[in-house]
């Protein structure tokens, strides 16, 4: 009786799957994922000296794409500042934000969105000019800090300096190339927003080694994609494109040796590639959606060093960002 209730469970699951999704259903009949990212954050989402965009979220983007199209191109990206990316992800405009936006519970509920799972963990840190001989937060007491509004930074810093008795003067810009380039002018004794868009922006100076970044980390920011509420299968689709790319990762699978394991006897990688059905049908894709995605795209540890990490300008520390069984927090439940 129970193995029939399963099976019924199943079949139930996939035909709402295939069926339900009016967002996916619209992305294949459009034949293009709309993706918002950000308007030119290094190692995020940037145009190259070609044009083409690329980055850490934009891989993101190509992820999903992949696995619903077989094909990480079909991607059409839009610009969006912190003002603007929440309203063109409720309106419909884009399909799925991949924008460095901090998960919480305010715009998890009260803005109509569901958080993917996250796919950088962040905090906010502070930039200042090595010459003004500061070395920690305290030390910029009563100074101008630049930040762009909108933004969980404009509200962590206002809570991180009444909390702990210091005063400042708030310089606030809507885009964060004006927050950048007026600390750069000397508008502002320091900058503040998150510590990878601070390697960022550091990694475009002229002079870089005249700035450091303060140790110090006020705030948590677990940086997500987000879709609109009201279509759960869109949602999985979006959710589990991401965790294929840390259980590759987990597997070992990579974009150079995936064909490799075709040939596995493994029974849990047999159903990650889709050699064993079920899995592509559940979500309402290919059975060789998450081959796709690694084949074309690569794993978490992949696009995490090309993009961000010690191949890339911005050099950072894998960190948290971490598979588990490696100290990090990036976890995947079990394809099965």
């Amino acid at each position: 009786m129970k193995i029939l209730m399963i099976t019924a469970l199943l079949a139930t699951s996939t035909a709402f799957a295939e069926s339900k999704s009016s967002t996916l259903n619209t992305i294949k009949e459009r034949k293009v994922l709309k993706c918002g990212v950000s308007s030119g954050l290094a190692g995020f989402s940037a145009p190259n000296s070609k044009g083409k965009w690329q980055g850490f979220d934009v891989d993101i983007c190509r992820a999903i794409a992949a696995a619903v199209f077989g094909d990480p191109d079909k991607v059409q990206y839009t610009a969006l500042s912190a003002q603007q990316r929440f309203v063109a992800l409720q309106s419909g405009e884009i399909d799925v934000l991949s924008r460095n936006s901090t998960f919480t519970l305010t715009r998890d509920t009260s803005l109509g969105l569901n958080f993917a799972p996250v796919v950088y963990y962040d905090g906010q840190g502070f930039m200042v000019r090595k010459k003004d001989g500061v070395s920690k937060i305290a030390d910029l007491n009563g100074a101008s800090i630049c930040t762009q509004q909108g933004t969980t930074t404009e509200l962590n810093l206002a809570d991180y300096f009444r909390t702990n008795n210091l005063k400042f003067k708030p310089v606030v810009f809507e885009s964060n190339d004006e927050v950048h380039q007026s600390f750069v002018k000397g508008r502002c004794d320091a900058v503040t927003t998150d510590i990878s868009g601070l390697a960022a922006q550091k990694s475009k100076l002229k002079n870089p080694d005249d700035y450091i970044i303060l140790s110090e980390i006020i705030s948590k920011e677990p940086l997500a994609p987000a879709v609109r509420h009201g279509d759960d299968v869109w949602f999985d689709v979006v959710k589990y494109s991401i965790y294929a790319l840390m259980t590759a990762e987990e597997f070992g699978i990579t974009s150079d040796n995936v064909d490799k394991f075709l040939k596995t006897k493994n029974p849990k990688i047999k159903r990650f590639l889709g050699i064993t059905k079920g899995n592509g049908k559940a979500l309402g894709l290919d059975e060789k959606w998450a081959y796709n995605i690694i084949k074309m795209v690569g794993n978490y540890h992949e696009i995490f060093e090309r993009n961000v990490g010690k191949q890339s300008p911005l050099k950072l520390e894998r960190g948290i960002n971490a598979l588990w069984k490696n100290g990090g927090l990036h976890y995947s439940p079990p394809f099965k």
